[in-house]
């Protein structure tokens, strides 16, 4: 999982809600120092007695580079080290095009693609410095498919997986490991579902559906490989979800 003999650390962006605050709790029980990035410093302060380790809080807009070169200057200043980047911080619009307002598309398409590539660049120098790390993106299986109410969405998560597999090929022999996660349905915030809603686990038990901590545990299965092995693409979809 990491090149250093102390507990990895690692960036969580989108930190605040959904998958990446799930991901956020299961790496800390995992062992893990966190840096965790969101654009509401109020829901992270939130979060942080949840932590079992103080995390650093770095409020800002992953669509602004200087938020990404913040977030891994902040984990080598207060941990000395970074090992994992979760670049999850996204948003969704299911949309008819031209119905939707251009600052809406521009905040989606910045946010879902921008964002990426920024966090990854930002880390970057610092994992081939040391000959190793891990990048983990949340894409979607919208980024294997076309899903025709949302093309939008679609659009951006295709862009993210086009990214994903070209930066591992670049990356072959720097100990640099790159993947995506891409789920189907994930009732949370990102589908205005509250993670305290009634109707998350009707629709888990009908297989509609999943958690937010079913994407986490994939997230910490790719993390947990032996470091000759990179889950380039795990898309998971709930069983009876029909596409």
């Amino acid at each position: 999982m990491t090149a250093h003999s102390s507990s990895p650390v690692a960036i969580v962006t989108g930190a605040s809600s959904g998958i990446g605050r799930a991901c956020a709790l299961a790496m800390d029980a995992a062992g893990m120092r966190l840096v965790i990035v969101g654009r509401n410093r109020e829901r992270l302060e939130a979060l942080a007695p949840s932590l079992t380790t103080e995390p650093v809080i770095v409020a800002g807009d992953v669509a602004e580079p200087s938020i990404a070169g913040q977030a891994v200057e902040r984990a080598i200043e207060s941990f000395g080290q970074l090992d994992i980047l979760l670049a999850n911080a996204g948003l969704y619009l299911p949309d008819r095009g031209w119905e939707v307002a251009p600052e809406r598309v521009t905040e989606l398409v910045t946010t879902n693609v921008l964002g990426v590539m920024h966090g990854v660049h930002a880390a970057l120098p610092t994992f081939i410095a040391q000959g190793a790390g891990d990048i983990v993106v949340t894409s979607s299986v919208s980024g294997h498919q076309v899903i025709p109410w949302e093309p939008i969405y679609s659009a951006t998560k295709h862009a993210v997986q086009t990214f994903v597999h070209g930066t591992r090929q670049q990356l072959i022999g720097t100990g640099v490991r790159v993947g995506s996660v891409a789920p189907g349905i994930v009732l949370n915030e990102l589908w205005g579902v509250n993670r305290d809603d009634s109707s998350i686990e009707e629709e888990v038990a009908a297989g509609r559906g999943m958690r937010s901590e079913d994407v986490a545990d994939a997230v910490l299965f790719m993390l947990r490989q032996p470091r000759h092995v990179t889950i380039r693409d795990l898309v998971m979809v709930p069983t009876n979800q029909e596409i």
